[in-house]
């Protein structure tokens, strides 16, 4: 395998050239990661929970693969799936959540060899595309050439996370290749000190005609004018940390916000994730690399959690009563822009790069006086670099279809940036415009330097949810209407608790539950609810009114006029189903095994928005217990930007007859259920104060025989 590899520009002059290119790039990606894997010397490592938050790494595998044909399926790029359950149990992860929420679902996990087959026919099929589809250039968001170039840099991301994962697995599990090798040269740290950045402009934020793919966050334009700082002249090294440390700064409460306080009272950490203790060494501590462990190396910059970064500058600040935290993205920006750190485009191609970064160095860190930049040092490459700002939307920020979720959920003040790249960051990664934020208790090959600033960043997260769609789902479900129409998803909970009045009411599914207030209703007569919805963003949304009980978002009146609403579940009688409702991301079209044992399942205002609505109706009966009810409601609203024709069940010629919905519905669910009642409900969405659209959705009720 070649060392380095360059990423494919967006423009050029020849399309024929430009596919050799990305077909390149997408083999030598999707085999580099596999190489990644071959450092797990025994199978059984695959099924470990390395971190107790996140899947073993057998999903991680699997699930990269699994992104480009779930993301080709959903841009009509290919019409068949290659195996839908794999494509089904690999689709989410669990990255986002806190440390003290535990993952305890139960997951039953292909096995390797299974896996391994799986990717060679993705690796196959995506080939076969790059040899055959239309290419014109320049690529834009639009083309189906950037949900390829979507998948591969969402796998360079997943190089990254894995190998951190792979970091915490027993060594005994590991074996070091020769492409995944730990640097050897370590000694002692040369002393940190402040200088001077001169103040300036700074402009983020790039357009659609930029010459590299890129995720939605980083389009948009940002500008602000930062005065003059300091900033340290090297990455904390483990010596710096390690003065911490002895002087007990993990013990003293002074240093750690409440955040961090909570984070170290529940995980006991005194000391980096990655040190162990060895009182046979001088500095009391060896450190885990990704595949060794080895002396603590001075020399080397530390790598922690935001949470312990901000107590290092705490701590620093006192002793050297200073003003001293991590630097704003505003700020490590204006540093890169003085220390002129050369763009990715002017070393991409060269064996000369100006970091340890995109894997052109070793496959760990290396000491922190090895790279300068005009008198700073590790601007770029060797550890990611906490940063003290929440991500945040650039002015003109949009999502792209096709991956809607990339980025809104961590829009919540609780993700913050890393800046620079590491020594793994390759492809959008190592990009000067890229924007990653994870949370604050998260562990990444991440580490920080410190300013002395009193830079006022302005940046704000917004506490009202402002997506136009978002909010539209939001007044649906939560509000009322000035037609008099009575609130849909509330409606429908009634009637089914109607339905359901003899019958076992424990668990009940709501399919396509947007903004949760269905789950909500049904859950005053259910002991447990699980809502699902195919947006994450919706899911999101009612994530966070489940947690604290109060959802807040903007709705346009007239013009650019606009009226702020909040949701209290207190003031709707719901406070007490917090605790019996769930959420997940799923598609209706390829749920889960997991998804099973329900005594109802409610499917509103859903069907004529599936991409495959007969699969959906298939897969009801086996979840649903002896004598459950299956709620369906929709308007039977057909269109082929939602549902190719030819997978509509009802509204269109069939051998030259009329065929309704309902009959196509009939034809499918009879063989399991009996039809118990068939009726109207109305309902209305808003969109703006005197906009408003007036539907008639049929419910049909069908009892599982």
């Amino acid at each position: 395998m070649e060392l380095v590899i360059q990423m494919p520009a967006l423009t050029g002059d020849d399309s024929e050239l430009k596919r050799s290119e990305i077909k390149h790039y997408f083999q030598y990606c999707f085999k580099r990661y596999e190489s990644l894997f071959k450092t797990v010397a025994k199978e059984e490592a695959y099924f470990i929970k390395a971190d107790p938050l996140r899947h073993p790494i057998i999903f991680y595998y699997g699930h990269t693969a699994t992104f480009f044909i779930n993301k080709l399926k959903l841009a009509k790029i290919i019409d068949k799936r290659i195996d839908a359950e794999l494509e089904s149990i690999f689709a989410v992860g669990v990255d986002e959540m806190s440390w003290d929420d535990l993952n305890e679902q139960h997951y039953n996990w292909p096995t390797l060899s299974h896996t391994q087959a799986y990717r060679e026919e993705v690796y196959t099929l995506v080939s076969k595309l790059i040899d055959t589809l239309p290419l014109t250039l320049p690529i834009t968001q639009d083309s189906p050439w950037w949900v390829i170039l979507m998948g591969v840099e969402h796998e360079n991301i997943h190089l990254e996370t894995s190998s951190v994962l792979i970091r915490q697995l027993p060594l005994t599990m590991l074996q070091e290749t020769e492409l995944w090798n730990t640097c050897e040269a370590s000694g002692e740290a040369p002393e940190n000190e402040l200088l001077d950045v001169a103040g300036g402009r700074v402009l983020l934020g790039k357009g659609k005609n930029a010459d590299y793919f890129g995720w939605d966050n980083e389009y948009g334009h940002h500008e602000a004018d930062v005065p003059a700082f300091k900033v340290s002249r090297y990455l904390v090294s483990h010596a710096e940390y390690l003065e911490f440390v002895k002087t007990g700064g993990y013990e003293n409460d002074t240093f750690w916000g409440e955040e961090g306080i909570a984070w170290r009272s529940y995980t006991g950490a005194k000391h980096p994730l990655f040190w162990i203790e060895d009182e046979s060494q001088t500095s009391g501590y060896r450190l885990r690399t990704m595949l060794s462990e080895i002396p603590l190396p001075m020399n080397w910059p530390v790598e922690v959690n935001c949470l312990e970064a901000e107590a290092f500058c705490r701590w620093l600040g006192k002793k050297e009563k200073k003003l001293i935290s991590l630097p704003t993205e505003d700020e490590y920006m204006r540093l890169r822009s003085v220390a002129d750190v050369p763009g990715y485009t002017e070393w991409s191609l060269g064996t000369e790069v100006p970091g340890n970064i995109d894997l052109r160095i070793t496959a760990s860190s290396v000491p922190v006086d090895r790279y300068a930049h005009n008198g700073f040092y590790d601007v770029v490459g060797n550890v990611w670099q906490w940063s003290r700002t929440p991500i945040y939307p650039f002015e003109g920020f949009a999502v792209h279809p096709v991956y809607d979720d990339f980025t809104v959920p961590t829009f919540d003040g609780k993700h913050n940036l890393i800046k620079g790249g590491s020594w793994i960051s390759c492809g959008n990664l190592a990009l000067e415009t890229s924007r990653y934020a994870f949370r604050r208790h998260f562990y990444q090959h991440a580490g920080f330097r410190y300013v002395e600033s009193s830079y006022d960043e302005k940046v704000t997260t917004n506490p009202y949810t402002t997506d136009s769609i978002i909010s539209q789902y939001c007044h649906f479900g939560w509000a009322e209407n000035r037609l008099g129409v009575e609130n849909y998803p509330a409606k429908c909970a009634s009637l089914i608790a109607e339905y359901m009045k003899e019958k076992p009411k424990r668990r009940a599914f709501d399919i396509g539950c947007a903004i949760g207030r269905s789950t909500f209703e049904l859950a005053r007569h259910f002991d447990e609810v699980i809502g699902v919805d195919f947006s994450a963003r919706f899911i999101q949304e009612a994530q966070k009114l489940k947690e604290s009980g109060t959802l807040r978002y903007v709705m346009p009146t007239e013009g650019e006029l606009e009226s702020f609403h909040e949701v209290s579940l207190a003031q709707l009688g719901l406070e007490k189903e917090r605790q019996k409702v769930v959420f997940w991301q799923a598609d209706a079209c390829n749920l889960k095994p997991l998804f099973d044992n329900f005594d109802l399942i409610f499917a509103g205002n859903l069907l004529d928005r599936l991409y495959d609505p007969k699969k959906f109706l298939d897969s009801i009966a086996p979840r649903l217990n002896e004598g459950g009810l299956f709620v369906l409601t929709s308007p039977y609203t057909w269109q082929e930007e939602s549902t190719p024709k030819e997978k509509w069940i009802g509204g269109c010629k069939r051998d030259g007859e009329s065929v309704s919905t309902f009959e196509g519905l009939t034809e499918i669910l009879e063989k399991d259920f009996r039809l118990i009642d068939r009726r109207d409900v109305p309902f209305v969405i808003q969109e703006t104060a005197r906009k408003h659209q007036h539907t008639i959705a049929e419910m049909t009720v069908w009892e599982k025989q």
